[in-house]
């Protein structure tokens, strides 16, 4: 008979309870305390109400408000226990027998019921995940197979599906990174970008991927693994051999021919688990590398993002940076401009501040407010050579500027050399000219930093021809 076959009709309702999460704690908390209960039939139906109660307190639940059980029954403080047990016995998650010797009633687990608790265990609690999925797990197995003086199969079955299982971990960690890249490329603030990258750091992948790297480390057991497994196969191979060779001395048919007939086969099946367990360790090895290139892609990735923010703006924060994206790709930018400035009372018309702007140093002060004229309309034969744009300095001036700060060739700037304005953007025009085009036969160095009395910051350096 089937063990699905004797579950009660109301078994699933558990799923379908608001408190289910509370119901499968529960179970767990009491599968946990039963192995170790005075009577051996389980623990005792107050016992179970007391364990209950302790796990309610642990988990924080609302009760400002009335809570009613799905049945409508009022729930409080002091009967939830009770009506979660008794709802556990009734939906024939517990059974409930009567032990003559503590002259009370005691609970216990059928066997249908311990499989899902089982279950429950497993995903409540990740110390037993990452046990079940561990490299070291692989490593005992093994030794523990060659230095038996019996060699069970059973425990290279063992070894097999934990192998399994950490490869299948390590693949589910490959798509549940892939999920975070998608998030990643969505967001468009910092504070989005940080909740990604905060909830990858907290996940439970990321807690197994640093016990991984650190105590439970590939790289440390590698080797060690490797060769167990080629000395496990090398002593299998060796076994059989062996084996087959007294097949000739032993009379067919008899006690000793099927005893020697079941040793070959048991090293056949040994050297066909420890060929799968090679293959899945194959496997574990390329998804832990590859693994380790998905983070540091994801770490670049996220860097690269939050330089894009950086440019682009944090839309959501800086709305000015959005007011200028939506004027740049709007066709009526001159007229929204004006009505802006009429209705701000702009005291000059607005300009843009290009790369090559300079900056002044904060104490310069502000500069004196100077109305502007309207521009007047050009004649026919109007001086076209207004509109030619003069700079601001002449080479000579440059020159002049380079010489007077240079020394047996060699131009060095020191705190000394810029006390205006004026010098220090021709100090700008020079390091413009040299570093424009690449010029093998000049050196330039970088020398620490200045800040003057009247407020200019700029960095030294010192240009040489070799």
């Amino acid at each position: 008979m089937s063990i699905s076959n004797g579950i009660p009709k109301d078994f699933y309702k558990l799923f379908n309870s608001k408190y289910m999460e509370y119901y499968q704690k529960s179970l767990v908390m009491l599968y946990e305390e039963s192995s170790q209960a005075y009577s051996l039939l389980g623990l005792t139906e107050e016992e179970c109400q007391a364990i209950i109660n302790e796990m309610v307190a642990d988990n924080t639940l609302d009760w400002s408000e009335e809570q009613y059980e799905d049945e409508g029954k009022l729930i409080t403080k002091s009967n939830m226990a009770s009506i979660m047990l008794g709802n556990l016995e009734d939906w024939g998650w517990l059974r409930r027998d009567y032990d003559e010797q503590l002259n009370s009633y005691v609970v216990s687990f059928p066997d249908y019921s311990q499989m899902y608790v089982d279950l429950f265990q497993r995903l409540y609690s990740e110390a037993e995940s990452q046990e079940r999925e561990s490299l070291l797990s692989v490593y005992s197995y093994l030794f523990t197979y060659r230095s038996a003086r019996e060699k069970d199969n059973d425990i290279l079955k063992s070894a097999l599906q934990t192998s399994k299982a950490l490869l299948q971990m390590l693949s589910n960690m490959q798509e549940g990174i892939r999920g975070y890249f998608e998030e990643l490329s969505k967001k468009k603030t910092f504070l989005g970008i940080q909740e990604v990258l905060v909830e990858e750091i907290n996940n439970t992948d990321s807690k197994k991927y640093a016990i991984l790297t650190t105590t439970d480390s590939f790289y440390r057991y590698k080797e060690e693994v490797k060769e167990l497994l080629d000395a496990n196969l090398t002593e299998a191979q060796e076994r059989q051999q062996m084996y087959e060779a007294k097949r000739m001395e032993i009379q067919k048919d008899t006690i000793f021919w099927h005893r020697n007939e079941r040793l070959i086969q048991s090293c056949v099946d040994a050297l066909d688990l420890l060929y799968l367990i090679n293959r899945e360790f194959d496997g574990i090895e390329r998804r832990y590398n590859r693994l380790i290139e998905q983070k540091k892609i994801f770490a670049k990735r996220a860097a690269a993002r939050i330089r894009y923010i950086l440019v682009e703006g944090d839309i959501e924060e800086d709305r000015a940076k959005v007011l200028v994206k939506l004027l740049n790709v709007s066709s009526h930018k001159d007229e929204i401009i004006e009505k802006l400035g009429e209705g701000m009372r702009f005291s000059s018309s607005p300009r843009v501040i290009k790369d090559r702007s300079f900056m002044r140093p904060r104490n310069s002060g502000r500069r004196e407010f100077m109305p502007q004229l309207p521009p007047e309309e050009l004649e026919e034969n109007g001086q076209l050579d207004d509109f030619v744009v003069k700079p601001l300095y002449t080479k000579g001036e440059i020159r002049a500027f380079r010489e007077q700060n240079e020394k047996d060739g060699v131009f060095h700037v020191t705190e000394d050399t810029v006390h205006s304005v004026e010098d220090l953007e021709k100090l700008l025009f020079v390091w413009q000219e040299e570093t424009e085009k690449y010029d093998p036969k000049t050196e330039i160095a970088i020398d620490e930093e200045f800040t003057t009395e009247e407020g200019f910051r700029y960095s030294g350096f010192t240009i040489s021809k070799k």
